[in-house]
């Protein structure tokens, strides 16, 4: 999983199973508001290649029903996204911080969160 890359359709079948843990297909497709409702066989496709990218794992069977969980979690596949962002930027988390400033998405609680973060990593770093 480490170096395979999430769709969007992808994330937000990961995030039915992060919000309400093992599901089937129809589970799945279900949690989909019914205006923007992919196909079942749409969703069984994504799921079947989410388990073969390790990204979810069967768990049982249910008559002829397979039963999915996530074997990655939320913030593992956010963290992917973040050094693949990262990574398109040259490495330049600036940019990030200064468009998150222009949008205004970003508040001065979240600086200081950000400050004490970096304050603690930087002691780990030093008492290395």
């Amino acid at each position: 999983m480490a170096s395979t890359r999430l769709t969007k359709l992808e994330l937000q079948i990961m995030e039915a199973f992060w919000t309400r843990g093992a599901c089937s297909v129809r589970e799945v497709q279900e949690a989909f508001p019914e205006s923007s409702r992919p196909a079942y066989t749409t969703v069984q496709t994504t799921i079947y290649r989410l388990e073969r990218k390790k990204a979810l794992r069967c768990v049982k069977r249910i008559s002829n029903a397979n039963i999915f969980e996530a074997a990655i979690s939320r913030a593992d596949a956010q963290r992917r996204l973040i050094d693949e962002l990262l990574a398109l930027l040259g490495g330049r988390g600036k940019l990030v911080m200064a468009h998150l400033v222009e949008t205004g998405e970003i508040t001065l609680d979240d600086v200081k969160e950000a400050e004490k973060a970096l304050r603690k990593s930087s002691r780990k770093d030093k008492s290395q």
